[in-house]
């Protein structure tokens, strides 16, 4: 299973209320763009983010509402008609910004791709899909209930790394990124090739990425 690179120093507490919308980019290529950056070291689904020819970056809260509505009437569209026929590589990149049971909940998704990326979808899937049912006093003992019945990790492990912020400076290099591409949550850099086309913020629809990348 391929690390994180522990390339940032960790910061202030990044928990707390703030909105689900806004956000835009400058950088123009891709290269330049800070969405796009330390991407062999994120979770990613469809071709390799490096070689593809769209790509989608997206930053997302589990505790954001409007990443759950993104979640689950946009996303699998995604899937399904742009990341598994090749069309486009889909990179995920965790941005603690709307409840304070985001942040223990990003941690815990960096611990469990640190072992198993199969395990990491099927986590990210279960907070979108019991949102309700997380607050900050339960989220890391419904974390160790889930993939101790789900998968074959060692759940109290997981759940240990994630209350010690074990990989603290992989969540502050995500946050980073965030800030550096004027995102908030969810919102996704599209990029063409070597091309930065534009970050869409909040739950829009299919249509909305298909035409900016015009697949």
């Amino acid at each position: 299973m391929r690390r994180r690179a522990l390339i940032a120093t960790v910061g202030a507490g990044i928990g707390g209320l703030a909105g689900c919308l806004g956000g835009g980019g400058d950088a123009s290529a891709r290269d330049d763009h800070p969405a796009a950056q330390d991407l062999d070291a994120q979770p990613s689904l469809g071709p390799d983010p490096a070689d593809a020819d769209n790509l989608l970056v997206a930053f997302e809260d589990p505790s954001c509402p409007t990443c759950g509505r993104f979640e689950t009437e946009t996303f699998p569209r995604i899937r399904e008609e742009m990341v598994e026929p090749g069309d486009a590589a889909f990179v995920f990149r965790g941005y603690p910004d709307t409840y304070d049971w985001g942040e223990p909940a990003i941690h815990a998704l960096e611990a469990t791709f640190d072992r198993d990326e199969a395990a990491f979808w099927s986590l990210k899937a279960h907070f979108y899909e019991t949102q309700s049912a997380f607050d900050a006093d339960n989220a890391l003992d419904r974390v160790g209930s889930f993939l101790d019945a789900e998968t074959d990790l060692d759940a109290d492990a997981v759940v240990v790394d994630a209350r010690d912020e074990a990989f603290a400076d992989a969540v502050r290099t995500d946050v980073d990124a965030a800030e550096g591409s004027d995102a908030s949550t969810p919102s996704v850099a599209l990029f063409a090739g070597d091309e930065f086309r534009s970050l869409v913020s909040g739950a829009q629809g299919y249509d909305v990425y298909a035409d900016a990348l015009n697949v």
